[in-house]
């Protein structure tokens, strides 16, 4: 969209740039949308899958994340007893579902079952990601991401699967290297 607005004799264009490419960056292919999925590996258990993004560290390329989309299945409703589901999608390796506020942490979901001895029970979700609006969520430098999820007060494993979006990009060896460097050093 462009907007012209006249100036005394001068006309200025306004107009929308579109999204910005991260400096030191050029991308390499069009949007790619990585599925993935991740069952618990027994009831309530801490576990942890990850995806391969065939990166090429010879050829400094990253993968740009523009959007993530987790779908976790809800937790057991067990009468009486609270349940939840504790989702998260790293950049780095991980013993624990992680919170946004850790900076490895791109995405994350919860959804909590509050049981009541009646027999009644209600459902609270929260699925965590910086907006849409973004130009990008961050950047994978190394070759995997990771998905994590752990369960608590359910009768049956579950599972994690959605979809995360982004393009490839190359880097500058001076920016591939301070990626790869960050991404390592705080896993």
């Amino acid at each position: 969209m462009e907007t012209r607005v006249a100036c005394g004799e001068k006309i200025i264009i306004l107009g929308c740039v579109g999204p910005v490419m991260p400096t030191g960056l050029k991308k390499t292919s069009a949007t790619v949308a990585i599925g993935f999925a991740v069952t618990e590996s027994a009831v309530d258990t801490f576990t942890q899958g990850s995806v391969d993004l065939n990166l090429s560290p010879l050829d400094r390329e990253v993968f740009v994340v523009t959007s993530i989309n987790m779908d976790p299945t809800p937790p057991d409703n067990q009468g009486a007893a609270d349940s939840r589901i504790n989702t998260s999608l790293t950049t780095t390796s991980q013993t624990a579902v992680l919170g946004l506020d850790n900076s490895n942490c791109l995405a994350s979901s919860n959804i909590f079952s509050r049981g009541d001895p009646a027999g009644a029970w209600m459902f609270y979700s929260t699925a965590e990601q910086p907006p849409a609006t973004l130009d990008y969520l961050g950047i994978i430098a190394t070759n995997d991401f990771f998905v994590q999820i752990q369960g608590d007060g359910n009768a049956s494993a579950k599972k994690i699967q959605g979809k995360l979006y982004g393009y490839r990009a190359k880097a500058t060896a001076d920016i591939y290297a301070a990626l790869v460097q960050s991404e390592v050093l705080s896993a």
